[in-house]
């Protein structure tokens, strides 16, 4: 079960990625654009594909990697475009994988009735 807590890092990579790769290809993304030499526990690493139609997130726990992915039923993902990116903090990756605008806190995929 996926449980990050308040002090866990997250870390999204800017812009769009090829989500087609797995743990091996993720990882390699992890360590060279967000210069880990180890992926541990008390991180995730977030990623994007272009069209912001799906995320996946990697991270460690103590026993292994673990990877998910979601896909929102309609809309995108509100993403970091280019750029540096802050660590997040647990909150604002809840937020945002719900569909929320992290800097306004307001849903940005549903389509309103």
């Amino acid at each position: 079960m996926l449980s990050l807590s308040g002090t866990t890092r997250v870390y999204l990579r800017a812009g769009a990625t090829d989500l087609r790769g797995g743990f091996e290809r993720l990882c390699q993304l992890a360590r060279s654009h967000f210069g880990q030499e180890k992926i541990e526990g008390g991180e995730v690493f977030a990623f994007c594909n272009a069209r912001r139609t799906r995320v996946k997130l990697l991270f460690h726990d103590s026993s292994g990697l673990w990877l998910c992915a979601k896909r929102p039923d309609g809309g995108r993902f509100d993403w970091v475009e280019e750029g540096p990116v802050d660590p997040m903090t647990a909150a604002q990756l809840w937020a945002l994988v719900s569909g929320l605008e992290v800097g306004g806190w307001r849903r940005s995929w549903r389509r309103p009735r």
